[in-house]
């Protein structure tokens, strides 16, 4: 019963701060996931892919890629992501099948756009992204202090697997 308080804005959780704003020609291209919390649609995947496109409307294309290890073959999934509200392209609705939209706040972005934490107002979902599929250990470190100073279970974190995928 708690979780669905927190869930409908009854919680005592503070809100979730985003980045002030996302240069989306530095955040396009391809970024890896290296840690998230479990998602049913990511379950028995490796070699996680996201790929960005910034759209003339002012969305974004997204490309979600992974190597499914039970059935040994590559899947992906296209979808769009769009802001919430004019004006602040850090807090993005993303969806790959209508009418399901999901949640996409970006909650901080690291060096030259080299590593991103994304996650969900609920804190039921989080992702932590590089530009490399082997992080620098100690910005992963960073990054997850910061999840769980945000009010993120990081202790259910899952790992991808980014070795043997070419």
């Amino acid at each position: 019963m708690i979780p669905l308080l927190g869930m409908l804005g009854c919680g005592t959780q503070q809100p979730l701060p985003t980045v002030e704003e996302v240069d989306l020609e530095s955040y396009s291209g391809i970024w890896y996931d290296i840690a998230h919390l479990p998602q049913r649609f990511q379950k028995g995947c490796a070699c996680v892919t996201a790929e960005y496109t910034p759209l003339e409307d002012g969305n974004i294309k997204v490309v979600n890629t992974c190597f499914d290890e039970e059935k040994k073959k590559s899947r992906s999934v296209e979808g769009k992501a769009f802001p919430v509200s004019k004006g602040d392209n850090s807090k993005l609705k993303v969806q790959f099948f209508w009418p399901f939209r999901g949640n996409y706040w970006i909650l901080d972005i690291r060096g030259d756009y080299e590593y991103a934490m994304v996650g969900g107002p609920d804190r039921q979902s989080l992702w932590i992204l590089s530009r490399t599929r082997q992080p620098d250990p100690g910005i992963l470190e960073t990054l997850l202090r910061k999840a769980r100073e945000l009010g993120f279970d990081t202790s259910r974190m899952e790992y991808t697997r980014q070795v043997d995928c070419e």
